[in-house]
């Protein structure tokens, strides 16, 4: 792998990082910029550095260092109330990254960032869901009423944020697609 490509997905594994700091308190899940970053990562890395990119994030924050939202951080975290949207990023971004090698094929790099971007909101929503829902007990209505609904607009509004700066950085050059 090119030296600038593990650079960017360097990059995007402190964004993230970053991005958690930027948390405002929504019940048991915040409101943080990760869904933009999850999503950006998703739209200019290849799955492979997307998974590792957020899997670092994620593994930093569980074996000790603050990144998590407000600056939490350790295996407690994975089990709470979060833990199950941490490892829908990791999934989400590998997913939603091959989507859209799938689809820009046959489509313009827009409209495969915005499948990327779906995908990846699908995949965080199912897995925060499921774990809220059976894994902590909270009951699959209670846990889509608390812990998916009131993200819908939110994430919508980042995901398409992350479109737009997305194609902003392949057209400045500073990302390029992943050649085949």
């Amino acid at each position: 792998m090119p030296a600038r490509r593990v650079a960017v997905a360097a990059l995007m594994a402190a964004l993230i990082a970053a991005s958690a700091w930027v948390s405002v308190p929504a019940g048991d899940v915040p409101v943080t910029l990760q869904t933009l970053v999850i999503v950006l990562a998703a739209c200019v890395l290849r799955p492979g550095e997307a998974l590792s990119a957020v899997g670092v994030y994620v593994l930093a924050g569980a074996v000790g260092l603050p990144v998590f939202a407000g600056g939490k951080a350790g295996l407690v975290v994975l089990a709470g109330p979060t833990g199950g949207f941490l490892i829908g990023f990791i999934v989400g971004a590998a997913v939603g990254a091959w989507v859209r090698e799938q689809t820009e094929r046959s489509t313009s790099g827009s409209a495969a960032d915005a499948l990327a971007a779906l995908s990846v909101l699908a995949i965080v929503y199912l897995c925060g869901w499921a774990h809220i829902a059976f894994v902590l007990g909270a009951g699959p209505v209670a846990a889509f009423a608390g812990a998916v609904l009131p993200f819908l607009v939110p994430d919508a509004i980042k995901a398409a944020g992350a479109v737009w700066l997305a194609a902003a950085l392949r057209r400045s050059g500073a990302v390029a697609r992943a050649e085949k």
